[in-house]
């Protein structure tokens, strides 16, 4: 066995010979079998879960115009949403949920086939939304809640009040929104690379935290919609296919400083970068 200095950032890492690489590699294997298990036992209880009846009416506005949050099911029993980080007072999507939203065209259709509607929501106005989707090129069905209290109900959105307050409830806790959990924390993140993620949907940090990214469950049995499930914050990390191949990437997901890009900005950047070389 030798190790090799510095690869690409790899301190001390070993080279192995192909035999001792595959006993490694057995042992990281039946650790994944145990992850697997216990990730489809998690899967069971999450479908156990107890349902909530959805009391109030909702009315949100979509390209055919304002419907009910029961019209989005569109003839499924059940409605997966993922909570678009999109303020009203956004010029651009969050490039974290963004980035994940880069997926969604792919899914849609298996999901739909599969008994299960698919949307987007957000609180930007319509308009906003639908200039983003032409730009982005995305084709997946996207809400808005701007004149509901969809958003609040559900802790993706909170009002100055709260915020001023420290009285945010998010991923199922209260505090003030300067630690909340979601893709911006104190515990990963420097307040420098906050400020750049709101400058980059056009806002300040105190804007830009008004929402949050999440996404939830629901059930259409006998005309009834029930809220099943919702998550939050690394709850979400399972959804971004990114997240995925990146933890599978000999430096994984390799977070460092402001690496999240819309997609149709990184040659952007690369052009840039070059024009000053």
């Amino acid at each position: 066995m030798t190790k090799i200095e510095t690869v690409h950032g790899i301190r001390d890492h070993q080279v192995v010979s192909p035999e001792e690489w595959l006993t490694a590699r057995l042992e990281l294997l039946a650790a994944e079998k145990e992850l697997t298990k216990l990730s489809d036992q998690v899967a069971q209880k999450r479908q156990e879960l107890p349902w909530v009846k959805m009391d109030k009416e909702y009315q949100l506005d979509t390209d055919n115009g304002k419907v009910k949050l029961i019209d989005l099911f569109n003839g499924r029993s059940q409605l997966l949403i993922y909570h678009f980080m999109f303020g009203p007072d956004y010029k651009a999507g969050c490039p974290h949920c963004s980035a994940i939203a880069d997926g969604f065209n792919g899914i849609r259709d298996h999901l739909f086939h599969h008994d299960v509607a698919f949307w987007a929501v957000s609180r930007a106005p319509l308009q906003k939304l639908q200039a983003y989707k032409q730009r982005m090129g995305w084709s997946f069905p996207w809400a808005s809640s701007y004149d509901s209290d969809f958003n609040y109900d559900f802790q993706v959105s909170f009002t100055r009040e709260q915020q001023q307050a420290g009285s945010i409830g998010y991923n199922y806790a209260k505090g003030n929104v300067t630690s909340r959990q979601s893709d911006i924390a104190p515990t990963d993140t420097t307040s420098e690379e906050g400020e750049k993620l709101a400058s980059d949907t056009g806002t300040d940090w105190s804007t830009y935290a008004l929402e949050a990214p999440g996404m939830s469950a629901f059930v259409l049995a006998d005309g009834v919609v029930y809220h099943t499930y919702s998550a939050y914050a690394r709850g979400l990390d399972g959804l971004w296919n990114i997240y995925q191949w990146l933890d599978r990437a000999p430096l994984g997901r390799n977070e460092n400083g402001f690496w999240m890009r819309r997609h149709d900005e990184y040659q952007q950047e690369k052009n840039s970068n070059d024009c000053c070389h």
